[in-house]
């Protein structure tokens, strides 16, 4: 018997269940006693994202009907829903959220939090679960009180929570994957159903978007998994379109939603707990519930949602922001996550209980660091900037073209912004791009491309060709191309650079101004969150000739 191996059933019904099941099986790594198998539990609504999340892992899965009629040395679940009592063998049950901070009427007893309905803990009248492992004692005494014939809860944290915190060094990793750069990132976080942030404010993210300097902020939405599931990536990107246009951050469903919890420097959160994972890395967080049926009285999220500011409309964003940094989230998730740092340990030890089996003498595995974000936001093509020039201090705000701010002029990309920008933008840039090293090509140069633009568009007033991240050809209308550099802004071992396209809007609003004769040809770009020097001088050869 000691040397058989041990044979462990990964129930799943969604794909938000098999995450957080993924974020646990770490606890068998290295031990080749344990072999590992999925199944899926018939009757979720969300169970067709959870195949295609199940198929990128390469496991093995075992259909339900052999799952049922085959004896299994440990049962994994994280959803109490669904035919789990048929399933052979002890059986582990681990809350999928943080909390249990939601109570759904249509799928289960009224008032009753989800997660720790009788309806669902018992089969037949008995407790089905022979573990129920919690992240807080708080979560225990309420299992004892909504379901007393469960059997007793042991609490050994939130390896999901765990992994959150190990990844916090990653942080300027996730931020530069995602072009954050200097700008402050705002996460939008939506649950699923009828009373979820993208349910009752789905203009939320536009919004926003629209008020915001692109300079100063970023913005990105995590939606919940089952939302992923109902509407589709396709539907989703089509619902979404204006908003990714202008740059939003839209999470994948499956760990990008955490690397984005760890990069961000405000959370914007609905009733979902979500909201207390971010609490839990003290990022400051606002409240953008406006009630409903859904939210647990007393529970660790309705303390943060209690304690934190509300969000009441998107242009009172910074106000809000402003109390939220006064404010320490850390207290209500307190409540929710205990043990901090020894999920996985402690996890470990129960469940090889269970299996039968003296757990490995090395130690456990630290919970891994959440992988780098894959998702590149959108480079929005049109901007409506506004500027405010003084002196040699060029202040600049941009916002998506449909922006309610007022605003001086259009700036956009050739050609990606099409026919209708083009025509009616004052600022045109374009991108200098790689040439492949074989084969025949032609390219415009940046002199080339500057001069047929002005003459192509009458419209446009500054042409600039973007040759590298600091160097800038620019050609404004009726005078001679100026070659423009900038300095990254440094400060304690750190630089920060520019937008080179919000560069040209300020060169070209300071040439507007009329700058007076013997001003200096070095003026200051300020774009929110930065301010870097900008250099002008005639054209030089090597930028007139730079290929395009």
């Amino acid at each position: 018997m000691a040397g058989r191996q041990r044979g462990v059933l990964v129930a799943i019904r969604s794909a938000v269940a098999l995450h957080r099941l993924l974020d646990v099986l770490p606890v068998f790594d290295g031990d080749d006693r344990v072999r590992v198998r999925f199944t899926l539990v018939p009757g979720s609504r969300f169970d067709v994202d959870a195949l295609t999340a199940l198929d990128r892992t390469g496991a093995r899965t075992m259909p339900w009907r052999e799952a049922c009629a085959t004896r299994h040395d440990l049962v994994l679940t994280a959803s109490p829903k669904g035919d789990l009592h048929l399933l052979p063998g002890p059986r582990a049950l681990l809350p999928h959220g943080a909390g249990f901070g939601k109570a759904l009427d249509d799928e289960g007893s009224a008032d009753v939090p989800s997660g720790l309905d009788p309806v669902h803990l018992l089969a037949d009248g008995k407790p089905w679960a022979d573990l129920h492992a919690l992240a807080h004692e708080e979560q225990a005494l309420r299992l004892a009180r909504h379901c007393p014939e469960a059997r007793p809860a042991v609490v050994v944290g939130d390896p999901t929570a765990d992994r959150l915190l190990r990844s916090l060094p990653a942080r300027e990793e996730y931020r530069a994957a995602l072009g954050t750069g200097p700008r402050h990132l705002v996460v939008l976080s939506s649950t699923w159903g009828p009373e979820s942030l993208v349910a009752r404010r789905p203009g939320l993210a536009a919004e926003l978007l629209a008020l915001l300097p692109h300079d100063a902020y970023q913005v990105a939405l995590v939606l919940h998994p089952n939302a992923h599931s109902r509407t589709g990536g396709f539907d989703l990107a089509r619902w979404m379109a204006p908003a990714l246009r202008a740059g939003l951050v839209l999470a994948r469903p499956h760990e990008e939603w955490a690397a984005l919890l760890v990069a961000a420097d405000a959370v914007v959160t609905d009733h979902g707990s979500t909201g207390l994972y971010a609490a839990a890395l003290g990022r400051p967080v606002i409240g953008a519930y406006d009630g409903g049926h859904e939210l647990v009285p007393h529970s660790p999220m309705a303390r943060l949602l209690a304690e934190t500011p509300h969000l009441a409309a998107a242009r009172d964003l910074a106000a809000t922001l402003e109390a939220a940094r006064a404010t320490d989230p850390r207290g209500p998730a307190a409540h929710a996550f205990a043990h901090q740092g020894k999920a996985l340990p402690l996890l470990r030890g129960h469940l090889y209980h269970l299996l039968g089996l003296r757990p490995p003498a090395t130690r456990v595995v630290d919970a891994p660091v959440f992988p780098v974000p894959t998702t590149r936001p959108q480079r929005p093509a049109v901007f409506a900037v506004r500027t405010e020039v003084s002196g040699d201090r060029v202040t600049v705000h941009r916002f998506p073209p449909d922006t309610p701010e007022r605003v001086h002029h259009l700036a956009a990309e050739h050609p990606a912004a099409g026919p209708g920008p083009l025509q009616s933008a004052a600022v045109l840039w374009h991108h200098a791009r790689p040439r492949p090293l074989t084969g025949h090509h032609a390219a415009w140069t940046a002199s080339g491309w500057t001069a047929a633009a002005l003459d192509e568009m009458p419209g446009c007033r500054t042409a600039a060709a973007i040759l590298t991240r600091d160097r800038l050809l620019l050609h404004p209308r009726g005078r001679a191309p100026l070659t423009a550099t900038t300095e990254p802004h440094r400060e304690q071992g750190r630089s920060r650079h520019a937008d080179p396209t919000a560069v040209v809007s300020a060169v070209h609003a300071w040439l507007a101004a009329g700058p007076p004769p013997g001003a200096p040809q070095t003026l200051l770009c300020d774009t929110g969150p930065v301010a870097v020097r900008v250099h002008l001088a005639p054209a030089e050869e090597r930028d007139l000739d730079y290929e395009v």
